[in-house]
């Protein structure tokens, strides 16, 4: 056989090799990629993605859209050949597995995991979204959740409203493991409760509880740093003066907290935040309205803009990252509290656009 010949057989067969062993061969790495973007003003699956009850509401127009990203899940594995193509694409990105998922999470803990997310950012934008407004929201400390086999196991029960320990008020969540810690392991605490059921049943009137306490008393054990627990989690529950229920399946983390608060202003204030502008976003909120950084900032404008928004509200920690790479034709809006975006709404329904705080990459001004 001539010697070019073989060359380039050897060539050849060296070429598919690789090819199938970039095929077969996983690696540990994930895609991220634009996902849906939905407007929080809007229908969705032919119902309001936000429901408001017992309280006047207005339809305003424009877009306040919420955005995601699609990632793989955290039981794949992309092969060489994918990652490769990953990392030339513009509309996608490829990155650690670990960054995505913590070694050892299963899927069915990541889907849990996004759901409690998603969530509790529900209730926050709810909070802050009312605290915009000025509107009053009661709370109350609940046993968020009871560990299996903990002395609480069957004494206690999500949803218990927890009024005291020891007889000591509760008054925040944090007064719990306070009071629970002052025994020693082994040493019986008493709480004072109202059953989740009779908690439950003035909640939907917008009412605290104002009878049924029970005493329960419950044994300590000694944790793994030696103090005392029942085995208990203690949280906050939220009581709102008139229903309000986010209506949207298959989403799961907390990054759509800003847009469906906005979107609970929008929807109790006259008139039209947006002016009638496509307006997309995303960003983490607490209870106090401050807007906190997410994942996949670039992966968010670039559906966002695909869709046809004009201007992105984007948290102020996220501000760099997504001025790297910004899509032609959106405007990126610093924002670090919900005061800030209703702010800058207010100059982007009026078109005086000019003042609006805008997003520069790391080392400009």
């Amino acid at each position: 056989m001539p010697r070019r010949l073989a060359t380039l057989l050897a060539s050849t067969l060296m070429l598919i090799a690789l090819l199938i062993a970039g095929v077969l061969i996983p690696v540990p790495y994930s895609e991220m990629s634009p996902g849906p973007t939905v407007n929080t003003l809007g229908d969705h699956d032919g119902a309001p993605v936000l429901q408001i009850s017992g309280r006047r509401t207005y339809q305003p127009t424009g877009h306040l859209n919420m955005t995601t990203v699609r990632v793989t899940g955290p039981d794949y594995r992309m092969n060489a050949f994918e990652a490769f193509l990953g990392w030339l694409g513009h509309d996608s990105t490829v990155v650690p597995h670990k960054t995505l998922y913590p070694e050892g999470q299963t899927a069915e803990q990541a889907d849990q995991e996004n759901a409690e997310e998603f969530s509790q950012s529900q209730e926050s934008a709810k909070v802050a979204a009312l605290g915009q407004l000025h509107i009053p929201v009661q709370s109350q400390t609940v046993v968020a959740s009871v560990m299996k086999d903990k002395p609480a196991d069957g004494k206690l029960h999500a949803g218990d409203v927890i009024k005291a320990v020891d007889g000591k008020p509760v008054r925040t969540y944090g007064d719990v493991a306070k009071l629970v810690t002052r025994h020693k392991p082994g040493e019986k605490t008493v709480f004072t409760v109202i059953p989740a059921k009779v908690a439950a049943a003035a909640e939907k009137q917008g009412k605290k509880p104002a009878g049924g306490q029970e005493q329960v008393t419950v044994a300590t054990t000694k944790a793994d740093n030696g103090r005392a627990v029942v085995g208990i989690q203690a949280g906050v529950d939220h009581i709102f003066p008139f229903p309000i229920d986010i209506k949207l399946a298959d989403v799961g983390g907390p990054s759509a907290g800003l847009m469906f608060a906005l979107g609970i202003v929008d929807k109790l204030t006259p008139g039209n935040m947006t002016g009638g502008r496509f307006v997309a976003g995303t960003g983490t909120i607490d209870d106090k309205g401050t807007v906190g950084p997410i994942g996949g900032i670039s992966m968010k404008t670039v559906g966002a803009r695909a869709k046809g928004a004009q201007f992105f509200l984007t948290p102020k920690e996220n501000c760099a990252a997504a001025a790297k790479d910004t899509p032609e034709g959106l405007t990126l809006v610093k924002v670090g509290t919900i005061g800030d975006a209703v702010k800058a709404l207010e100059k982007i329904s009026t078109g005086h656009t000019a003042g609006l705080p805008s997003c520069s990459p790391a080392g400009r001004s």
